[in-house]
């Protein structure tokens, strides 16, 4: 896997266009000049989950005894699954309306940016080319960074794109990690022998 693709594939897992109207609706009563402050914050926090999982993943997965083929099936089940419900639920999400005052971590740090899908990639980067780690850690910030400035402008992107416009590109972008996932499906099994190439 390239630096570029690995920027693309967490760009897609953090999801910013989808979340637009979650972070939207979740600042809708926070103090506009704060809205700034907040997004930074918790991209901040999202960002050091993610540090930690591409990091230390591998040594929780030795600990626990969970092979590499074993994560690649979940992790391609799991986005599998993110990726049907962005295809098909829109801009609909399940904690619109549901936080009240000004949100901490949850649920704009986590599980929106630092989310299962992202998680699991990072450990997969490392678990199959851990002499990279500079690589991944340099795609992960790369993607981060991007997604942080689309949640700046959140406001501005949701007044001109629309609701129908940022459904399309989620289900563009769902579309796009469908395949990702069952390329992740496939390559657990055949790491198990449970497939042929």
């Amino acid at each position: 896997m390239t630096v570029v693709s690995a920027i693309v594939l967490l760009f897609l897992m953090m999801d910013p266009i989808g979340n637009i109207p979650v972070f939207v609706v979740t600042l809708r009563k926070v103090e506009s000049n704060r809205h700034t402050y907040i997004i930074v914050r918790e991209m901040l926090i999202a960002l050091a989950v993610l540090v930690v999982f591409l990091f230390a993943g591998q040594y929780i997965l030795d600990i626990l005894q969970i092979s590499q083929a074993s994560v690649s099936i979940a992790g391609g089940i799991i986005i599998f699954l993110i990726a049907i419900k962005m295809i098909f639920s829109g801009s609909e999400k399940i904690f619109r309306g549901k936080i009240k005052g000004e949100p901490f971590v949850v649920p704009l740090a986590i599980p929106l940016i630092a989310g299962p899908a992202a998680m699991t990639m990072l450990m997969l980067m490392m678990a199959k080319n851990p002499q990279e780690w500079y690589k991944w850690l340099a795609a992960l910030i790369v993607a981060w960074t991007i997604a942080g400035l689309c949640l700046v402008f959140a406001g501005k992107i949701s007044r001109f794109m629309g609701e129908r416009g940022l459904s399309a590109i989620e289900r563009l972008m769902g579309m796009i990690l469908t395949t990702v996932a069952v390329e992740m499906f496939i390559g657990g099994m055949r790491q198990l022998h449970m497939i042929s190439e």
